[in-house]
């Protein structure tokens, strides 16, 4: 009588599973393994064919406080192999390494593709050349020329200003990696740039002229002062700052100000926003109707003599002429005979010409009043 000794198929997979498992161990190797124990010491992890491995707590430096807090057992972890037997005989695993080699494979990865692809780090530090990051558990590094601000203190970088920055999260474009030499620099500026690129084609999209925007001024040049839009900077050349004139940019806006600006043109083939400051509001000779009459006294400032007469400013740019003929009754050869500029007189209103910014002014018939 024959015994029939074939096992179940069921069996015979598990018999095979168990034989993967009962290889040994090599050291970097990854393991996922199941956590059996959690202590002050670090953490006890089964990783099959029943044998176990542990964790110390310098090997996981890596997790936040918030992933330390959420070990439990039963759950799942992956570790690299430090020593596939230790002096107790125990296999010691790392976190900490497996998580670097996990970043260093999908770093490769991403970098290989040629693709335009950002990733998240945390600034943990700094040095003279620059910020120190962690990016998937990797220590990458951002150079002082690829943060997002452009400060720089004696030694290359800001202090005060990169020690407020340790902790925060940002998104960085990977510029190098090379593993054999464990190194991996990033750039926090192109992701900006793109960023803001992205923004102004779509303000270049949306704004039309004759659109009233809220805008910050970003900086100021002895031609006018740009504007930031929320991603796309528009000039307001100085001729458009103030109706009046500008002897200084500073005196009309300062960087970081928020305003409100008209739009004058728009320019999609060389992508510049032209702005304005003063057509926020009325242009004074629109006005000047409303608040002046003819035969109305006047207080002016005299700002120029010509041959023909004097100009005189009655309020910001609007100036009226006195003509040689209305300075005085007596014949004379030059308005000089009768005021310099500077002199603040009374003058009447003889013609209004908002049309043509045109306002006739006379000094002998005000004295007659």
């Amino acid at each position: 009588m024959s015994t029939n000794t074939s096992l179940p198929i069921e069996s015979m997979e598990a018999l095979l599973r168990e034989s993967e498992q009962i290889r040994a161990l090599r050291p970097g190797e990854l393991v996922q393994g199941l956590i059996m124990r959690v202590d002050h010491e670090g953490i006890l992890v089964s990783i099959g064919n029943k044998s176990e491995g542990i964790v110390s707590g310098r090997e996981m430096r890596s997790l936040s406080e918030e992933e330390m807090s959420s070990l439990k057992v039963g759950m799942e972890i992956l570790t690299r192999v430090l020593e596939a037997e230790g002096e107790d005989g125990s296999i010691i695993l790392s976190v900490d390494r497996a998580k670097e080699e996990v970043g260093w494979v999908a770093l490769e990865k991403q970098f290989a593709s040629g693709e335009s692809i950002t990733v998240d780090g945390t600034i943990t530090g700094f040095n003279r050349g620059g910020a120190l990051v962690d990016v998937n558990g990797l220590n990458g590094f951002i150079p002082v020329s690829h943060l997002g601000w452009s400060q720089r203190g004696p030694n290359g970088v800001d202090d005060e200003a990169i020690l407020q920055r340790v902790g925060e999260s940002v998104r960085l474009k990977i510029i190098e990696v090379d593993r054999s030499k464990k190194r991996a620099i990033f750039s926090e500026k192109s992701v900006i740039q793109e960023e803001r690129e992205s923004q102004k084609e779509r303000i270049l999209q949306e704004i039309q002229e004759g659109d009233i925007r809220k805008g910050k001024i970003s900086g100021v040049s002895d031609f006018g002062a740009f504007v930031d839009l929320g991603g796309a900077d528009g000039l307001i050349h100085i001729s458009e700052l103030s109706w009046e004139p500008v002897e200084a940019i500073g005196d009309i806006v300062k960087v970081g100000e928020e305003v409100n600006v008209y739009v004058l043109k728009v320019d999609h083939e060389s992508k510049r926003i032209a702005l304005s400051l003063r057509r926020i509001g009325p242009e004074p000779w629109a006005t000047i109707p409303d608040r002046y009459q003819v035969d109305q006294l006047i207080s002016a400032t005299i700002t120029k003599l010509t041959n023909f007469g004097a100009f005189a400013r009655i309020e910001g740019s609007v100036e009226g002429l006195i003509h040689i003929s209305e300075l005085s009754y007596n014949i004379i050869s030059h308005p000089k005979e009768i005021v310099t500029e500077g002199d603040i007189l009374t003058l009447k209103i003889l013609k209004i010409e908002p049309e043509r910014k045109r306002l006739a002014l006379s000094l002998k018939q005000a004295e007659d009043i």
